[in-house]
């Protein structure tokens, strides 16, 4: 029979004991020596799996993300943006420089002004019996406006004429006295200071005579005053006093304003700058003309021209007044109304013009992107003149049929690719547009066999 096999603790076998072969099976392998039993490596593998794992997902969070590249651009050069890591192209909106007529109009804000604006006052006092007039109406230089009542005036002119009949005789009386005495003194039958002293008497009542003519033509003149009368052609506004009420001549309102609205005024101001331009055009005989806009500037309400200059410049702002006038014939102006008056001083001819939105201000001064025929952009310094609301006048920097970018300007530099939308520029050749070199494979019976 074979021995016991002694067992020991946690059932390994004595290596001391158990020999090397046993009758009822193969040999044990030998026990490594200084080596750790397998049942302990076995406690380190899954130590291992999980330092393998978190070393995995640290990999996986730290590894560097890359972007795809940007589709829908134009490929330049190879490829674009996918070949050599080039910038993908930007799209931008162009146009083209032209050569055509840019007219230099000064915009200034203006007052429209009425040429005459009257208020009409009553020269005297009374009662106010008429008036004569609806508000609003046109009224013409002469109309009747309103009346005062005459009466006490006519008989003040009475009385006047009585007096001038009386004195009137009374002159008559001593110039026959003058000449009586004249004739006795002659004859010596008088004293030559009785003769002298009627020559005195005669002044005095010549005096009286024209001091009551004088009288009489004031009280014709209060008279006529009682009439109240337009003194302009034009539009009169809302009465200020009505009939029935005593009225006097220190009235504050009046009795109603006539303002002339045909012709009428705008009164604006230009820099002192253009004051030589304006001023050689008007001695010139030259017609300057004037647009008047609305508070928008959008609206043209009438056309007129320049019809003088003040004399004087406003040292607070450095500008001149001017004068221009209007027709108005359909009353699109009204009195103190603000406009904006465009004056064209003159006519471009032939100049440089590119859309305002292609201008840049740069540290160095205006500049534009100006677009290479390889679909590049070259920063192009430029200096500008005259300017509308669409475009403006390049004095220097530019020709006519240069391309400039109008928009998407805000991450171009010089050398930027650009791509205008809409259109379909030949593109470089790619990878698969090269030719392919197919490899054939040799018939039976060819090339090396087997």
């Amino acid at each position: 029979m074979d021995e016991p096999t002694i067992i020991r603790d946690r059932g390994e076998r004595d290596p001391a004991i158990i020999p090397a072969t046993t009758p009822a099976g193969p040999a044990l392998p030998p026990a490594t020596p200084g080596g750790a039993p397998p049942r302990r490596r076995r406690r380190w593998l899954p130590w291992l799996i999980l330092l393998l794992v978190i070393a995995v997902i640290a990999a996986a969070l730290l590894r560097p993300v890359h972007k795809p590249a940007p589709t829908g651009g134009h490929r330049h050069g190879g490829g674009g943006a996918a070949a050599g890591g080039a910038a993908a192209a930007q799209p931008v909106s162009v146009a083209k420089a032209v050569a055509g007529d840019m007219p230099v109009v000064l915009t200034q804000l203006g007052t429209v002004t009425s040429l005459a604006t009257i208020t009409v006052q009553s020269q005297i006092s009374g009662y106010l019996l008429e008036v004569n007039f609806k508000e609003g109406q046109e009224v013409h230089k002469g109309d009747q406006l309103a009346l005062v009542d005459p009466r006490l005036y006519l008989a003040t002119l009475t009385q006047y004429e009585g007096a001038l009949v009386r004195d009137t005789a009374l002159l008559k009386q001593s110039q026959a006295d003058y000449a009586r005495y004249q004739l006795l003194l002659r004859q010596k039958s008088i004293a030559s200071q009785t003769a002298e002293n009627q020559i005195f008497v005669v002044e005095q009542y010549q005096g009286d005579v024209r001091t009551d003519e004088g009288q009489i033509a004031s009280a014709k003149q209060n008279i006529a005053y009682c009439h109240i009368l337009s003194p302009i052609d034009g539009r009169v506004g809302l009465r200020q006093v009505d009939a029935g009420n005593y009225i006097t001549s220190g009235e504050a309102n009046g009795l109603v304003v006539v303002t002339e609205i045909h012709p009428i005024s705008v009164i604006f101001s230009i820099p002192e700058d253009d004051i030589p331009d304006v001023a050689a055009a008007m001695r010139a005989g030259q017609a300057l003309s004037v647009d008047a806009y609305d508070r928008t500037n959008t609206i043209k309400l009438a056309s007129g021209t320049v019809e003088t200059i003040d004399n004087t410049i406003d040292a607070t702002t450095g500008t001149v007044r001017l004068r221009a006038t209007f027709a108005n014939a359909d009353e699109s102006l009204f009195p103190n109304q603000f406009v904006n008056a465009r004056l064209l001083l003159k006519v471009l001819h032939n100049a440089v013009l590119v859309p305002n939105s292609a201008i840049q201000t740069g540290p160095q001064g205006n500049f534009v992107y100006l677009v290479k025929p390889d679909d590049t952009v070259e920063v192009r310094q430029v200096k500008t003149g005259t300017a509308d609301t669409s475009n403006v006048v390049v004095t220097s920097g530019l020709a006519a049929g240069e391309t400039v970018v109008t928009d998407g300007t805000d991450k171009l530099k010089t050398g930027s690719k650009i791509t205008v939308p809409g259109t379909t520029p030949a593109a470089a050749p790619t990878a698969t547009d090269k030719p392919h070199h197919h490899r054939h494979k040799p018939a039976d019976g060819q090339g090396g066999g087997g």
